[in-house]
């Protein structure tokens, strides 16, 4: 296998086995609708295999941080198709990473009078909302029928990416958030059907993966987790626990059939990502993490010794919007600016120089 050959996840046929991981860059202003400025960013981008796009919100209460776009009614809808026409006028593949935050949000940032989560457990410390830092607020604990009316919203939303033309979308069961609190034994301490054992834990992630798997056919979907991320308090401390945890989970994905599994890892030719790639019997898109910048170098070798199907870069894809056309060539990358990671305009987002640029 070579990292810039073609390859095949489910319905989706990319070009290269490039990924450009989901990265929240918070341009969507205060209505969550993604604009032009959005939709150049993304297209800009078109030549890597396969773009998975920002967390984005399914519902009001889910929205985690400010600017972050959603897809919960028409206006947001229609923002996602003018995105889906100019990364596929330029040739791109592009999925939406559907993400409901929990707990990791604000009233202040959703507008709503409540934060939801598994358990009524804040997490420590403080998160920027529209105004400046504030305190997490604790969550409320979702009822069982309110744990089904989100995921049927993630289902909503998954079939509103489809139908605004993405070729698909992945269910964002990583990083902390809601999903991912759902998995943690630390944020969940429920003692009904989604808590308690480790499959009573998955339980939210089979359910709502399978639904969404339903809604749009399952060669549309992927799932990203990040077991043993220890992030925003979704701890999850115990190998033995982690290892039952998400191998139930994926004995469960598996007969599904669908597109890929994501995983964000720091170890990822060790033996728990490998047996996970191996439980779940689909692609494997491997992902090192923030903690570690992704190198032209560690891709090639993930790809190489057959470690993973594809690869998913952070920074790089920030800063270089024909990454792969550099990554083939050996050519060299700009310089990130991560002070303009997140921010409301197009500098740091839009006006990274391609290399035509400087041979002109």
């Amino acid at each position: 296998m070579d990292l810039f050959s073609p390859i095949t996840l489910g319905d989706l046929e990319l070009a290269n086995r490039v990924v450009m991981a989901p990265l929240t860059r918070t341009r969507a202003g205060s209505s969550g609708v993604p604009g032009e400025l959005i939709a150049e960013h993304y297209a800009q981008r078109a030549g890597i295999g396969l773009i998975i796009t920002e967390g984005t919100y399914p519902n009001a209460e889910s929205r985690s941080y400010p600017g972050q776009p959603g897809i919960t009614d028409d206006e947001q809808e229609a923002g996602w198709r003018r995105v889906a026409e100019a990364v596929h006028a330029r040739g791109g593949r592009i999925v939406m990473q559907v993400m409901h935050g929990g707990r990791v949000s604000h009233p202040d940032i959703t507008g709503t009078d409540r934060i939801v989560a598994p358990s009524a457990i804040a997490i420590a410390g403080e998160t920027h909302g529209p105004h400046g830092k504030v305190a997490y607020p604790v969550p409320h604990a979702l009822t069982t029928e309110e744990v089904r009316e989100a995921l049927r919203d993630v289902v909503e939303a998954s079939v509103r990416a489809v139908r605004a033309g993405l070729d698909g979308v992945e269910v964002h069961a990583a990083n902390g958030y809601l999903l991912h609190q759902f998995l943690s034994p630390v944020s969940n301490t429920r003692d009904d059907v989604y808590g308690g054992t480790p499959e009573n834990r998955a339980r939210a992630v089979v359910e709502v993966v399978t639904a969404v798997a339903e809604a749009v056919g399952p060669g549309r979907v992927g799932v990203r987790i990040s077991p043993q991320r220890q992030i925003q308090d979704a701890l999850e401390p115990d190998v033995d626990d982690v290892r039952t945890t998400y191998g139930t989970l994926v004995d469960q994905l598996r007969p599904l059939g669908l597109a890929y599994l994501s995983v964000l890892h720091p170890d990822l030719s060790g033996d728990l990502v490998q047996e996970l790639r191996r439980r779940f019997g689909g692609p494997l898109i491997a992902n090192s993490g923030p903690e570690s910048v992704t190198t032209r170098e560690e891709a090639v070798a993930l790809i190489e010794a057959a470690h993973a199907d594809a690869v998913a870069v952070g920074r790089p894809a920030i800063a270089n919007p024909d990454l792969v056309e550099r990554w083939a060539g050996g050519h060299p990358e700009n310089e990130t600016r991560p002070h303009l990671f997140y921010g409301s305009g197009a500098e740091g987002y839009t006006d990274y120089p391609f290399l035509a640029d400087s041979r002109s």
